[in-house]
């Protein structure tokens, strides 16, 4: 059903069905309101739908309809492989928690400990990226590469999870003292 929420005024033009026992048909209608009563007209019987189905007729009156509206244009470009293949990636969680990881200092204690080990920066990133794909997609580390995909994260390049990984500082990093940590020192409740 079609409803004119005031962007026309008159009546609404659509397609709809109509069953007679087993035989579906095809009719262009038009609903108008007159003195509070909505009154529809059939303006044309296209015909049995299965046969349209068949024929193609179906397809060639939306392509000839399709010529004046400019998102059908598109759509029937894209299925002419007229279009250019674009991708979209999911830039909000990495830049919430790019800023958490560097204002709670995890990136300088990652850095200063890593440069220690003389390991280099791509392994702050793999951490970052493996962390994030945690909070936001459960899954194995192995799983974070083809999440990533996805997502723009600075510095996280194809690979850098498994190289990271076959690294033999990547597991090997040990927690540093609370002390060491930004935030200062927080005591823990050990359980008896």
């Amino acid at each position: 059903m079609a409803y004119n929420v005031g962007v026309t005024k008159g009546p609404v033009v659509f397609i709809r069905t109509q069953t007679n026992g087993d035989r579906t048909y095809l009719m262009l209608v038009e609903n108008e309101r007159i003195e509070g009563r909505l009154v529809q007209r059939v303006l044309h019987r296209f015909g049995r739908l299965d046969e349209l189905q068949a024929s193609g007729q179906i397809d060639a009156i939306l392509r000839s309809l399709g010529r004046f509206a400019d998102k059908l244009v598109v759509l029937d470009a894209h299925a002419k492989g007229l279009t250019t293949e674009t991708s979209t990636r999911c830039i909000g969680p990495a830049l919430v928690f790019e800023r958490l990881w560097q204002e709670c200092g995890i990136r300088d204690v990652l850095q200063r400990e890593l440069a220690a080990r003389r390991r280099g920066g791509s392994i702050e990133r793999a951490v970052f990226l493996t962390v994030l794909h945690r909070l936001m997609a459960p899954g194995s580390d192995r799983a974070a590469e083809r999440w990533k995909q996805d997502h723009a994260i600075d510095g996280a390049d194809a690979g850098m999870v498994a190289a990271a990984m076959g690294s033999p500082g990547f597991s090997g990093i040990t927690r540093p003292a609370r002390s060491d940590c930004a935030g200062g020192s927080r005591s823990r409740s050990r359980r008896a």
